[in-house]
C-alpha cells in the first residue's frame, strides 16, 4: 500500500498496539520478531498518562522504544483535540469504568460523564474532529459486556449508541488469545468501528449481519469462529439517546443483552455466542521459558515454599474480621506449580515482587521452584525480549506493565485483516 494508514494510539501503555500494527524493526510478533513484516500502519501521535503516579514509567518505556516525537505524556482529558493530528485509525485499550451520563442543565445535548472516565476522551476526539478517523480499533476487559450489575450491558450499550450517533458501524468479539495458538489465556473484547463514508460501512449495510459476524467481517477473517445458533441470533434496537440508555437499558435485567460476538449498524444490534475455530499449532508455557538465564532472586527458598503452597492450596477455616467476628472461609485450590505443557494463566498487574501470592505464576525447573522473569512475562504477551528494560524501572514495575498489556499477536492478526478491508477502500 503506497499511502500509510495513519494511526493515533491512546492509553498507549508500553506500546502493545503499536507493536502489533507496525511490527518491531520490520519483524512480526507472530514470528517472534524473526520474519519480515511490511506494515501499512504508521503511528503519527500517541498518548500515555498514568494519573496515580508521580513518575511516568510507562511513558518513559514508550519513549525509549519509539522515540519522543509526536508522543504526548499529558492527561488526555486536558489535551486539545486540535493538538491531535488527523488520522485514519484511532486505537487504544481504554479502561473499564462507569460510563453513566446525564444531560447538562444549560444544553440538553451536552453530556456529563463521571470525571476521569476515559471513554469520553475518545468521544470528544470523534465529536470535535472535522475529519473523523474512518476506523476505530479498541480493546477492553470482557466484563464490559455485562457491567454494571444492576443494568447488565448498559455500559457497552452507551458506547455503541455513542458511536452510532457519530456515524459508525461497530463489530465486536471477545477473544481468548490462547484459543488461537498464542501463549497466554487472556480474554479481552476487541471493538472495531467503521465510519459511514467508508466502503466497509456500505458493505456491512448490504450483507446479513450474521454473515458479517461469522464469515465476512474483519474479526471473522482474523479469528475464525463457529456457532450453534446461526439461525437464531439475538436482535434488538438501541432505543433512545445515550442519556436514556444510561437510565433505562436492561434495568433490573438478570442476564446481559450482549453475546461474545456482534454487530451494530444504524442502532440495530445483532449478537450471537460463538466458539473459536482454530486448527493450528498451540504455544505452551514451556516454549517461552528462559533456561539458565534467570537470576537467583526469582527462585523460592525452601523456607518460603510452604507459604506459597498454603496460599495456592484449598482452604476451609475459621477466620476473624477486624471487628472480631468469626466466620467460615473457604476457597478452592490452584494448580501448583503452573503447568508447563499448557498456555499460561492470565498475567495480572501484581505479578512482580518476591512476596508469596496466590495469583503469581510459579514454575518448577530442575533447579527448583521460581517466579517468572520479566522477559518471560514479555514473551507471554508476545513483546520483544527486554522491551520494558530501562534504568530506573524495577522488575516489579515491568511485571505490572505486562499485567496491563495486551497480547500483541492478537493486534497483529486483526491489523492484517483490517488492512485487507481497507486496501481497496473508496470513499462513497
Amino acid at each position: 500500500m503506497e499511502n500509510k494508514i495513519k494511526v493515533v494510539e491512546l492509553f498507549a501503555g508500553v506500546g502493545g498496539f503499536r507493536l502489533g500494527l507496525e511490527g518491531w524493526n520490520g519483524k512480526s510478533a507472530s514470528s517472534n520478531y524473526k520474519e519480515k513484516f511490511e506494515s501499512p500502519y504508521e503511528v503519527v501521535w500517541s498518548n500515555q498518562w498514568e494519573p496515580s503516579t508521580k513518575i511516568q514509567h510507562a511513558s518513559a518505556v514508550y519513549e525509549n522504544r519509539f522515540g519522543m516525537d509526536n508522543h504526548s505524556n499529558k492527561d488526555i482529558a486536558s489535551v486539545e483535540v486540535s493538538e491531535i493530528p488527523d488520522h485514519d485509525l484511532l486505537v487504544g485499550g481504554f479502561p473499564c469504568q462507569d460510563y453513566s451520563v446525564a444531560t447538562t442543565l444549560k444544553n440538553s445535548k451536552g453530556l456529563i460523564g463521571k470525571k476521569g472516565v476515559l471513554w469520553w476522551s475518545i468521544h470528544k476526539i470523534l465529536s470535535e474532529k472535522e475529519n473523523k478517523p474512518k476506523y476505530l480499533f479498541l480493546e477492553n476487559v470482557d466484563r464490559l459486556l455485562i457491567s454494571p450489575s444492576g443494568q447488565r450491558g448498559r455500559d457497552f450499550a452507551i458506547i455503541l449508541q455513542s458511536l452510532n450517533e457519530l456515524g459508525y458501524a461497530v463489530e465486536w468479539r471477545v477473544i481468548n488469545a490462547a484459543d488461537f495458538g498464542m501463549p497466554q489465556r487472556r480474554r479481552r473484547i476487541f471493538i472495531l468501528a467503521y465510519l459511514n463514508n467508508t466502503e466497509i460501512y456500505e458493505n456491512i449495510k448490504n450483507i446479513k449481519p450474521i454473515e458479517w459476524i461469522l464469515e465476512d467481517g474483519t474479526l471473522a477473517n482474523s479469528f475464525p469462529v463457529t456457532t450453534e445458533n446461526k439461525l437464531f441470533p439475538k436482535e434488538f434496537k438501541l432505543k433512545g439517546d445515550i442519556v436514556s440508555i444510561s437510565e433505562n437499558f436492561n434495568k433490573n435485567g438478570k442476564t446481559g443483552m450482549f453475546e461474545n460476538s456482534g454487530l451494530m449498524i444504524d442502532g440495530n444490534v445483532t449478537t450471537i455466542k460463538t466458539q473459536p475455530n482454530y486448527e493450528g499449532k498451540f504455544t505452551i508455557l514451556k516454549d517461552l521459558i528462559q533456561n539458565g538465564e534467570v537470576t537467583e532472586e526469582f527462585y523460592i527458598s525452601n523456607e518460603e515454599l510452604d507459604k506459597w503452597k498454603y496460599l495456592k492450596g484449598p482452604k476451609k477455616e475459621m477466620r476473624k474480621n477486624a471487628d472480631g467476628f468469626e466466620y467460615n472461609y473457604s476457597e478452592g485450590g490452584m494448580i501448583f506449580p503452573d503447568p508447563l505443557d499448557k498456555p499460561s494463566r492470565t498475567i495480572i498487574t501484581g505479578e512482580g515482587g518476591k512476596s508469596a501470592s496466590r495469583f503469581k505464576h510459579v514454575i518448577q525447573t530442575p533447579k527448583g521452584f521460581r517466579r517468572l522473569s520479566p522477559v518471560e512475562l514479555e514473551r507471554l504477551n508476545m513483546f520483544p525480549d527486554d522491551h520494558t528494560k530501562l534504568n530506573g524501572i524495577s522488575d516489579t514495575k515491568r511485571a505490572f506493565f505486562m499485567g496491563n498489556a495486551l497480547v500483541v499477536g492478537v493486534i497483529e492478526k486483526i491489523g492484517i485483516a483490517l488492512t485487507e478491508k481497507i486496501k481497496n477502500e473508496v470513499t462513497v
